[in-house]
């Protein structure tokens, strides 16, 4: 697998894991935390991941600019790596919610996400691009000793971005334990038991008081009384200290997220010079073209970008419909899913694990396909992706209808006893994650790939940028699953997505053969 890669391609692989180990500490539980911490609805939390979420993809097309206008990629990588530490320091302060203090400490708190996603802004795609310059000196080496040899390095693009997103996924693999085992601990350091719905109902009572709805009341009690309260104390404050010890050890989680930014920065500065250097590279070449040829050369510009741009309006639908394992899919994993043995945040796990897993068989079935002369292309690999994602919600919503799930909010709203006997086992989540990592693994790695093939070499940053603002475009899409998830028969909900992957897979075939003459 790692055969005949150009050198520099594991250290930054190395690198990403570090950082994304310490994102997806936060990532995994943030909507969760946000409703736990400060009492706020599904709809709003997930509105507030939206933008967050978005902000990250977005401001990765500002740091693309600032590189490629400065072409110093590895100073803007570096600056984002300290400016996301900054981020997480400020979420590692453990400070309880109260009525008088949520606004400006949700504003805090909204603050250190604004710090994570401008120095993910910085970091991530400009990292996919020094990934991406690895390969282009590969090549541009590999055709000094012939065709045949230009040949074979052209075909390690593709396997070397599965390589780099497999370590992305070893960091998102075991990130997700650990808030859940902090948080955990914490509580039975304190006499108290986890249950992840017992949040919502500690707020609602510290809100409404005895004026609780009778339904709700009994459902709080009957938890309470499992995870540590002492019948005859007072309730009230049971619930501000049930609620300050579950965040306070979520908020101790965050100082892993700390650590890992610090680990990223010290593999990154100890491999720089391994890294290209493209700016003094371009320094040294001055070539005089023709009208002519600067004519060509515009021209073959413009039907690169436009193939970019038609591929990033349909990833646009992917990330919209993956990206729900961290909204609507968690609070499905929550509401619906038998949790008791495992922490719903602890199902985030599973997407990487398979990414792992299923990564060399992959890049094993494709490689043996282009050993028979039979690969298949990039933008065929999207489309088929696509079906693959469109195949997850098709189990999930023929699944939620043959178990007659209302929704989420008719479904909690029913006793505790009789919500229990309903609840889905686990295996539900395995295969849904499953199918949507297939998925990923024919869409995000090959995407980074198809659009180091297509960007202008002057341009590698932003194209980079351009990639993963069409994913902040889909994850502005994401609060509209929390708000389906609440609103209707959750099977409804599913539909929807399976409508969007069928959808979205029929236009990319229809462009497939436009896309293929552009890319060779």
């Amino acid at each position: 697998m790692f055969k005949s890669q150009p050198k520099g391609l594991i250290p930054a692989a190395l690198s990403n894991m570090g950082e994304r180990f310490g994102y997806y500490i936060m990532n995994a539980v943030l909507t969760l935390f946000l409703c736990s911490k400060f009492g706020l609805s599904d709809e709003t939390s997930g509105l507030i991941y939206s933008f967050f979420y978005a902000g990250i993809y977005v401001l990765s097309l500002v740091g693309g600019i600032i590189a490629d206008k400065t072409q110093n990629y590895k100073g803007t990588i570096i600056k984002g790596l300290i400016i996301m530490s900054l981020g997480y320091i400020i979420l590692s302060i453990p400070i309880l919610a109260t009525s008088e203090n949520t606004t400006w400490l949700l504003t805090l708190t909204c603050v250190a996400l604004f710090l994570i996603a401008f120095g993910n802004g910085l970091f991530k795609g400009n990292l996919q691009a020094i990934v991406g310059q690895l390969y282009d000196n590969y090549e541009a080496e590999a055709a000094k000793q012939g065709k045949e040899a230009l040949t074979i390095a052209k075909s390690k693009r593709d396997s070397g971005f599965q390589i780099f997103y497999v370590f992305i996924n070893i960091g998102g693999l075991i990130a997700p334990f650990v808030a859940p085992l902090l948080r955990n601990w914490w509580l039975h350091a304190n006499q108290m038991v986890y249950d992840a719905n017992l949040p919502a109902l500690c707020h609602q009572y510290i809100e409404k008081g005895t004026a609780m709805a009778e339904a709700q009341m009994n459902n709080l009690m009957q938890l309470a009384n499992g995870a540590g309260y002492v019948q005859g104390t007072d309730l009230t404050l049971f619930c501000e200290k049930y609620l300050d010890v579950f965040n306070t050890g979520i908020h101790y989680s965050f100082i892993a997220s700390v650590a890992a930014m610090l680990i990223s920065l010290v593999i990154f500065l100890y491999n720089k010079k391994i890294f290209p250097t493209p700016g003094k590279k371009a320094d040294q070449v001055v070539v005089n073209y023709t009208a002519e040829e600067k004519q060509a050369m515009a021209k073959e510009i413009k039907q690169r970008m436009y193939a970019l741009f038609a591929v990033l309006g349909i990833v646009i639908f992917f990330w919209f419909s993956f990206h729900q394992n961290g909204m609507s899919l968690s609070f499905f994993a929550r509401d619906f899913v038998n949790t008791s043995a495992i922490p719903p945040e602890i199902w985030q796990a599973v997407n990487p694990f398979f990414v792992v897993v299923l990564t060399p068989f992959i890049m094993w079935f494709f490689g043996s396909l282009a050993r028979k002369g039979k690969e298949i292309s990039t933008p065929r690999k999207i489309a088929y992706g696509m079906g693959i994602a469109g195949t997850a919600y098709l189990f999930l919503a023929i699944f939620s209808n043959v178990m007659n799930y209302p929704s989420a909010t008719d479904f909690l709203a029913m006793p505790v006893d009789e919500r229990s006997g309903m609840l889905a086992g686990p295996w539900v989540l395995i295969v849904m994650y499953f199918f949507l990592t297939m998925a990923e693994l024919f869409i995000s790695p090959l995407g980074l790939s198809f659009v180091s093939k297509v960007a202008p070499k002057h341009l590698q940053g932003v194209c980079q940028g351009l990639w993963l603002g069409a994913t902040a475009v889909g994850n502005l899409l994401l609060w509209i699953g929390p708000l389906m998830y609440n609103a209707m028969p959750i099977w409804q909900c599913w539909s929807v997505f399976l409508i969007v992957c069928v959808i979205s897979m029929g236009v990319m075939f229809g462009m497939v053969k436009w896309l293929e003459r552009v890319t060779k």
